[in-house]
């Protein structure tokens, strides 16, 4: 079992910078793959970014890709999503998500074990 804690969102200016960082119980943080994801209202939840177990291996969306960057610290239990450079169309909730099977970290929600209860990110224009 894992539980996992966002911290970090909040509202910012379009340009402006935020980094994310998910908290991990339990021992055993470094066999999971992690991913952040995003949800806008009304639409499905997106994969932002994942980073593989070892920390080694990432993979960006395309809308971010330049602008955002995924990391862990296995020491900390922690993962985080540092953001800049926000845009409005970033708002969202953001969710942190530990992925058990997959090496470096699945691109699609269902594929996740484990889910934070989400952190509000809001860029003004």
């Amino acid at each position: 079992q894992v539980q996992l804690r966002e911290s970090g969102g909040g509202l910012v200016q379009a340009g402006g910078s935020l980094r994310l960082s998910c908290a991990a119980s339990g021992r055993t943080f470094s066999s999971f793959a992690m991913g952040w994801f995003r949800q806008a209202p009304g639409k499905e939840r997106d994969v932002v970014a994942t980073i593989s177990r070892s920390g080694i291996s990432t993979y960006y969306a395309d809308s971010v890709k330049g602008r955002f960057t995924i990391s862990r610290d296995n020491a900390k239990n922690t993962v985080y999503l540092q953001m800049n450079d926000l845009k409005p169309e970033d708002t969202a909730v953001y969710y942190c998500a530990a992925d058990r099977k997959s090496l470096r970290g699945s691109t699609w929600p269902v594929e996740y074990d484990y889910w934070g209860q989400g952190t509000q990110v809001t860029v003004s224009s």
